[in-house]
């Protein structure tokens, strides 16, 4: 049995699956290459009539989605609706642009008429996280599909019914029978439909150990590959920062979805004029913060998604007290739950585990610099570059440093999010590739050039311009 979900509040088992047998995945796979033989060569509007469909379905069945997410993974109920929400407008964002990101351009190259056209690749293989069970995978999807792809989902294995309500959404919106299919496989069975003709390329989300082994998987078979791994994002507080505003927004990038997003801030870089009264001021609105479950409207932190999770966490939060940090509030965690209370820790060291690595939970870490100088080169010591923020009240200073952060996604006076019409993405051990906008929807396709010269008949010049543009307006 790998698929097993257990609701991280109550303990209770809500679901269980099988993994599939190899002979089972080739015959979805099959089903998805003959579906691709069907959907690459759909008109736009047709692949954007399926796509509205999803955003509607997404809407009208936000409760019931939330419900899943809240009982699978943890998530606080009103963040998961407004993850289904987000999904919806991701949805409507590329089937209202795909064709304008996607189709033929006419350009003055190779001493001919050239046609650059953009063609889909085949079936692309999603490999997804359990923090964002729904918008992780409409996000890679509904680009895909609009590039004429079909998409292979391998999900978390603690998310099934998430899994599982996905695959039934686009079936029930009217896409084409292998479209779009959930596979209940292992890690372990993720190399072999890697390796499969049918597969095209590879995207991931997840860890930096699972974005190696995928990568290495892909490079040896030759196919693209999108990876979105950790992020240890800086939070950085200059000295004339607006300090309420600043904890405001550090509370909830720390603390949304539990600590458990990617993007959250980690890394709280604050520089010493100001260290004092932002930690008292962020201690006094964590206290505030209620944990429970994760239904009521009354719960402000959610549980965590899995006991290894919360343990994992503890484990670098005793590292960082041995070594000398201070416990500003929280860190006790006793082993029986999914429950880590919200916590901060101040002086945090290059020594420490959570100064090198990603803390994925509620926990912030305190590092306190001299100036700005040294505040920028702390945010960029680290191996991640996924993303990271500025605060400050000379926004064109804010913008400076922002641009010098090696990562990403670099926002001024907001916290690091992703948005559909936004490229979204990181370098160093972060990954490599982008999602979201124009240039997400063209990670998975093939742009050929196409360049077309007249030898001979009797049309002019006028009749054979007039010929292309309209190829190219069919197309």
């Amino acid at each position: 049995m790998s698929y097993l979900s257990i609701n991280p509040y109550s303990g209770e088992q809500v679901f269980s699956a099988e993994t599939l047998s190899s002979e089972q995945i080739k015959s979805m796979l099959a089903k998805s290459a003959e579906a691709f033989l069907c959907w690459k060569a759909s008109l736009y509007r047709q692949r954007a009539e399926l796509l509205f469909k999803v955003a509607d379905l997404l809407e009208e069945r936000a409760d019931e989605y939330a419900a899943m997410i809240t009982s699978e993974m943890g998530k606080l109920r009103h963040e998961a609706v407004a993850e289904v929400f987000k999904c919806a407008a991701g949805c409507r964002y590329y089937a209202e642009n795909a064709e304008i990101f996607l189709s033929d351009k006419l350009i003055d190259a190779c001493g001919s008429r050239t046609i650059v056209s953009i063609q889909p690749l085949g079936a692309v293989l999603a490999v997804m996280p359990w923090n964002f069970p729904f918008w992780q995978v409409i996000r890679c999807a509904s680009a895909a599909i609009m590039a004429g792809n079909c998409v292979v989902l391998k999900h978390a294995s603690n998310v099934g019914i998430c899994a599982g309500a996905l695959e039934k959404l686009f079936l029930d919106a009217g896409a084409i029978e292998g479209l779009f299919i959930n596979l209940y496989i292992s890690s372990s069975q993720v190399a072999e439909v890697i390796a499969d003709p049918v597969i095209a390329a590879v995207a991931l989300t997840g860890s930096e150990a699972a974005g190696r082994s995928v990568a290495s998987l892909a490079g040896q078979a030759i196919k693209p590959s999108l990876l979105e791994l950790g992020g240890s994002d800086p939070f950085i507080v200059l000295g004339d920062a607006d300090i309420e505003f600043a904890v405001e927004n550090a509370l909830s990038s720390r603390y949304m979805n539990a600590g458990q997003s990617c993007i959250a801030a980690k890394r709280f870089v604050v520089v010493d004029s100001v260290a004092d009264k932002f930690v008292e001021l962020f201690k006094q609105k964590v206290q505030l913060l209620t944990v429970g479950d994760p239904a009521l409207e009354s719960t402000t932190l959610a549980p965590m998604a899995r006991k290894d999770l919360c343990e994992e966490l503890h484990q670098q939060v005793q590292d960082a007290v041995g070594c000398g940090a201070t416990v500003v509030i929280g860190c006790e965690y006793y082993g029986d739950s999914c429950i880590y209370p919200a916590s901060i820790i101040d002086n945090v060291t290059e020594q420490m585990r959570v100064y090198n690595e990603e803390v994925f939970g509620p926990v912030a870490t305190i590092i306190r610099v001299k100036d700005e100088a040294e505040a920028v080169a702390v945010a960029n010591g680290s191996r991640f570059g996924l993303g990271g923020s500025v605060w400050t009240s000379d926004s064109d200073k804010g913008e400076s440093i922002a641009r010098s952060l090696e990562c990403g996604n670099a926002f001024v006076n907001s916290i690091v999010k992703s948005d559909p019409k936004a490229p979204f993405g990181g370098i160093k051990e972060s990954g490599y590739g982008r999602e979201l906008s124009e240039y997400g929807i063209k990670e998975f396709v093939n742009i050929k050039t196409l360049s077309v010269s007249y030898h001979s008949g009797s049309d002019t010049e006028e009749e054979k311009d007039s010929k292309l543009y309209r190829a190219v307006e069919q197309r």
